[in-house]
């Protein structure tokens, strides 16, 4: 069975939802950031007052690392107010009062683009990584002249606890998935498309299995088994060296979701302006999959759903790499695949205590690192050592606080170090 090497095998939760076919949640008035992807954050291109239609581009820069921000709701501008995101960074929103009429401002429809006409509208569009780190896909998918790319991996693997978003879009999209990724390889010019899907989604790997072109591969299912290095691994066998990006190894790994998107950008003239969210967690009285347009507060998602009980914590994305939430203003973007209301039960309260030297956190680490002594070296603020131990080349899966028997937060121990090292250049 195609699989990395160490790894955990958390509850995963997924039953909750994994049965509950797409649906579109309504929306009142939106609340759109414009850092939706890694860099900097888009500057407006629409003021107060002004009248919007849902697609229509709000937000844009000249040059940088960026992708596109579009208005999911037609409706005018209340306003432009600096907002926390759900990842903890401020930025400008855009105020959108929804009218209702939902009027659309769609790109023109492709027919039979050239790989340029294709990469062009993935930028024009807005499109990201859609797995959840939001890596702009126009810059991923330009790689240097100097670098060949033979193989594509279309990540299906959905590894994450509670996640059922991209397993329902696998079987209820499968050919618009296809034809996505064959657009992603065409742009790439690769000789392989693989789609890599965790055995415990056998109704994915049937679905998507029917392709001469593309081939599936049935992954063990072990987190974090779509992490991009263990992936390629898993895959491939090629190695990607540290502190090197997939590209080094012939490959561009992609989520079926940002396949999906593509192929309606190109295909539909849709830009990315929604997407498909799970809603678990035991304190949500309706949960499901749905169709959720970006911008779309916390705070009317929780009405919508009602709860059975106060959450103990609510996180965007999965339960190992997602974000807690502290207040109910954070809105819905491009890269958030998921929200859980969690009860008690369903957390970690205990309070922290030192490290007993288990090594615990070594053996499971799928980066093969040192956890314990990163966290170490951070708590005595000797960032050099941090460093020397591996601190940037985390992937922050976060299997070494999993499963530390004491509960040391050593993934927020390695974030930290993380920043300091970027910041003061270490």
């Amino acid at each position: 069975m195609h699989t990395f090497k160490k790894g955990i095998h958390p509850p995963y939760n997924k039953d909750i939802t994994k049965d509950s076919s797409i649906k579109e949640m309504p929306v009142k008035d939106v609340t759109i950031p414009l850092l939706q992807h890694i860099g900097k954050a888009c500057e407006p291109v629409v003021k107060e007052g002004d009248y919007v239609k849902a697609a229509q581009l709000i937000g844009t820069l000249d040059k940088g690392m960026y992708a596109n921000i579009f208005s999911s709701v037609s409706g005018f501008v209340k306003g432009i107010k600096n907002i926390t995101t759900s990842n903890g960074q401020k930025c400008p929103h855009v105020v959108i009062e929804n009218d209702y009429k939902d009027d659309k401002l769609l790109f023109l429809p492709l027919s039979e683009p050239t790989a340029e006409q294709i990469l062009q509208r993935i930028k024009d569009a807005g499109i990201v990584g859609m797995g959840g780190a939001g890596f702009p896909a126009h810059i991923k998918l330009n790689p240097p002249k100097t670098k060949t790319i033979d193989t594509l991996i279309i990540n299906g693997s959905e590894c994450e606890p509670y996640i059922t978003c991209d397993y329902r879009l696998m079987i209820e999209h499968t050919a618009e998935i296809a034809e996505g990724a064959r657009l992603l390889g065409k742009v790439l010019n690769v000789k392989k498309i693989y789609i890599g899907i965790e055995n415990n989604k056998p109704a994915a790997i049937k679905a998507l299995s029917g392709y001469r072109d593309i081939e599936v591969v049935p992954l063990k299912t072990k987190y974090p088994q779509g992490a991009e290095k263990q992936l390629i691994y898993a895959i491939t066998k090629r190695t990607v060296p540290l502190g090197k990006l997939p590209m080094e190894v012939g490959c561009v790994n992609d989520n079926v979701h940002t396949a999906y998107s593509i192929y309606h950008a190109v295909y539909s003239g849709i830009p990315c302006y929604e997407r498909i969210v799970t809603i678990s967690g035991s304190a949500a009285d309706i949960t499901g999959n749905f169709i959720i347009k970006t911008g779309t507060p916390l705070s009317y998602i929780s009405e919508y759903c009602g709860m059975k009980e106060q959450p103990a914590k609510i996180i965007f994305g999965g339960p190992m790499m997602g974000a807690s939430q502290f207040n109910m203003d954070v809105a819905v973007s491009k890269t958030t695949s998921s929200i859980l209301f969690l009860t008690e039960n369903e957390i970690n309260n205990h309070l922290a205590g030192p490290c007993i030297n288990c090594g615990r956190c070594a053996r499971v680490c799928p980066m093969n690192l040192m956890p314990m002594f990163i966290d170490a070296y951070t708590l005595t603020g000797d960032f050099k050592n941090a460093k020397k131990y591996g601190a940037d080349a985390c992937i922050e899966c976060g299997c070494c606080a999993y499963t530390c028997p004491t509960k040391r937060p050593l993934v927020q121990s390695i974030r930290l170090a993380k920043k300091i090292v970027r910041e003061k250049k270490i």
